[in-house]
């Protein structure tokens, strides 16, 4: 079975705007990597546009894309959260939060035209933003004798994971990140070196 070790995420906040039939909806699309950081990004967003009708959001956390909230804020339900968290899913995204804040116009949309609406401005604030490609990486610790670094080094060479860090006293120790994909793989190359032992 192979592992999945890629996930898509934005690099950077990005915003965008939209107007229908008199109400504007504000869109902004957020990296986040934490519950706590959502709640600080929605506690400015709330502070910082208290006068709107309505703040609405959706985010999407972690590389397996299991933790995911999505709110209406006072709008008809599923009518706002709903359609921004569609638009997160229907781009494969992570590590997100989606904030659309909607300044009635005077005249209602409907529940149809409300979905239609809070899509369409999710889907723009991921159109300002840069979608980038991700993996999901681990770390290795280990030591081994001196007189084998030339093994080590061979199979690292030909792995290419990034040495961490690594030092040389009486036994040398090393750490190595690679890509999940192919860590079991490296671990199996090198328990086959003479005296290397991981550090559990």
């Amino acid at each position: 079975m192979e592992v999945e070790d890629k996930y898509l995420t934005i690099e950077e906040f990005a915003e965008s705007s939209y107007t229908e039939k008199r109400s504007r909806f504000l869109s902004f699309a957020i990296p986040v990597h934490s519950l706590d950081e959502i709640k600080i990004q929605l506690s400015i967003y709330q502070k910082k546009y208290y006068d709107a009708r309505h703040i609405c959001y959706a985010y999407m956390l972690g590389q397996e894309r299991k933790i995911f909230r999505a709110n209406d804020n006072g709008e008809p339900s599923s009518t706002a959260g709903r359609p921004i968290l569609g638009q997160i899913n229907s781009n494969q995204l992570t590590d997100i939060l989606i904030i659309v804040v909607r300044y009635f116009g005077g005249i209602k949309l409907g529940t149809s035209g409300l979905i239609v609406a809070y899509r369409t401005a999710a889907a723009a604030a991921i159109s300002s933003a840069i979608i980038i490609e991700k993996t999901v990486d681990k770390e290795i610790t280990f030591m081994f004798e001196y007189p084998f670094m030339n093994d080590v080094m061979h199979i690292i060479k030909e792995e290419n994971p990034i040495i961490v860090s690594q030092s040389y006293d009486s036994d040398c120790k090393m750490t190595l990140r690679a890509r999940l994909s192919i860590i079991t793989h490296l671990c199996k190359r090198l328990e086959k070196v003479n005296s290397l032992r991981f550090d559990k």
